[in-house]
């Protein structure tokens, strides 16, 4: 057991400096690829190195992981195919009942009104 706590702490030692390395080098890459383009092309402001940064985290916690797939339940791929299997493998019954349950959460999927 104190092994194992020695090795996260090893662990943690080596991969949050290289993380925190690696996100002021991405920081300085999105500031310098916005203020080299964007200010001509779409006439915007220049960023400074910290809105840069806090732009790569608004990034993160609206579209996910930067890497594709991630860690947590994969991609939008993925995560389709694993609906998909799991609709595959639903029954009559079963699919109705989420159904119901979907409209009653969302307000119904895929239903279009009849104009008159």
């Amino acid at each position: 057991m104190m092994n194992r706590n020695f090795n996260r702490g090893k662990k943690f030692m080596f991969f949050f400096p290289v993380a925190v390395l690696i996100a002021a080098i991405l920081g300085y890459v999105v500031m310098y690829l916005w203020n080299s383009i964007l200010p001509e092309v779409a006439h915007t402001g220049r960023l400074s190195y910290w809105q840069a940064l806090g732009l790569l985290v608004l990034c993160r916690i609206l579209f996910g992981n930067f890497n594709k797939g991630g860690h947590r339940g994969g991609g939008f791929r993925e995560r389709a195919q694993k609906m998909r299997a799991k609709w595959d493998s639903m029954n009559e019954e079963e699919r109705a009942k989420f159904k119901d349950e979907y409209k009653r959460r969302c307000g119904g999927w895929g239903h279009h009104r009849n104009k008159e």
